[in-house]
């Protein structure tokens, strides 16, 4: 793991694109074409990449947004995309990653982390369902239990409320999912991660 450098977007971008065109071409380039504009608007906070060798083979990747909340506008972070070449996964980069950016977060003064993403995967890492701190998504279309966050020490009680994404996510169409996707994750994530009562 290290710090990206000037040189590793493209082989950054290689990983996005593939990590994400799996099972679709298209959402890779869609999610490959979302993070060189988040990088172009200056909006990265850290990159952090996995290598074998010289080879860039994970990459996460930490971004600004707000917290709307009701004293004042915090800036807060966002953990998105998460990325291992398919030849690599299931050997821990991905975990390591995640604990990478939760660290780079920290380190950038900011109190709280959030995601879009896997229940099941980011709660085993030290997420938590944002819902159960105050935390409101940017859009209705994201499953509540997909809303995840982690909370650092600079974080205070009274920072609650929707968590505000910069607009490139939106030109992007990356806030949430729309069906039958949505419909699809929410049929699933009813049945296996209930809302806490």
């Amino acid at each position: 793991m290290r710090p990206a450098r000037p040189g590793d977007e493209d082989a950054v971008d290689t990983v996005i694109r593939a990590a994400f065109g799996a099972d679709a071409p298209e959402h890779g380039d869609q999610v490959g074409d979302l993070w060189r504009e988040v990088r172009a608007s200056g909006l990265v906070l850290a990159e952090v990449v996995a290598v074998d060798g010289d080879e860039v083979v994970g990459h996460v990747g930490v971004s600004h947004c707000w917290l709307d909340a009701r004293r004042e506008l915090v800036d807060v972070a966002m953990l998105s995309p998460l990325s291992t070449a398919p030849d690599h996964q299931g050997r821990g980069i991905g975990t390591a990653l995640v604990a990478a950016a939760i660290e780079a977060a920290r380190g950038a003064g900011r109190p709280a982390l959030f995601l879009e993403g896997s229940p099941a995967f980011y709660g085993a890492r030290g997420f938590s369902r944002a819902s159960s701190l105050g935390f409101e998504a940017p859009s209705r279309r994201t499953p509540e239990a997909a809303f995840q966050v982690v909370v650092h020490a600079s974080h205070e009680d009274w920072m609650a409320g929707r968590v505000v994404y910069p607009d490139v996510w939106w030109r992007h169409d990356s806030a949430g999912l729309r069906d039958p996707d949505l419909a699809f994750l929410e049929d699933l994530f009813a049945r296996e991660h209930p809302p806490a009562t």
